[in-house]
């Protein structure tokens, strides 16, 4: 399976985690996001960025994942209404924790919070199997400067 992810110019030559927390994980907790398309890609990085960090330099990267790795699902039914509220958040972040202390995978598919029927995938980047996955391309990206927000 390819994923993608989108990144600054300064991070996109190789995997590597952050350690930031986010929806699906807390701090420290070494993880991944990625997209099943380009767009949402751009999506999740237009809400969790300013304008004014849309200008900068940014590099899509072309990610695979090998299709013997065991993937972990979280489907949308099963979670709380309004899971995808900053209300909610706690629940995605207790859920996403859970699945990276088991070890269970190296990848969990989680729904995305901005466009129904679409998925995000978090890669375990501290997993034995970690080292499966690839890094297969690095594209150019600049965000479109038509795109808007308040």
């Amino acid at each position: 399976m390819i994923v993608y992810r989108i990144s600054s110019n300064n991070y996109a030559g190789k995997l590597q985690s952050s350690g930031i927390g986010a929806r699906w994980n807390f701090a420290r907790q070494n993880v991944i996001y990625t997209s099943e398309s380009r767009a949402l890609a751009c999506l999740e990085n237009v809400v969790h960025r300013s304008v004014i960090n849309l200008s900068g330099l940014f590099k899509t990267q072309v990610i695979e994942i090998p299709d013997h790795l065991q993937i972990e699902v979280i489907n949308a039914q099963n979670l709380p209404t309004g899971w995808s509220t900053p209300e909610k958040n706690l629940v995605c972040k207790e859920l996403g924790s859970a699945w990276f202390v088991s070890g269970i995978s190296t990848v969990l598919k989680v729904p995305s919070a901005l466009i129904p029927k679409e998925n995000n995938y978090i890669i375990h980047a501290s997993h034995l199997d970690f080292d499966h996955i690839r890094l297969l391309g690095i594209e150019e990206f600049s965000f479109d400067p038509r795109i808007k927000i308040k």
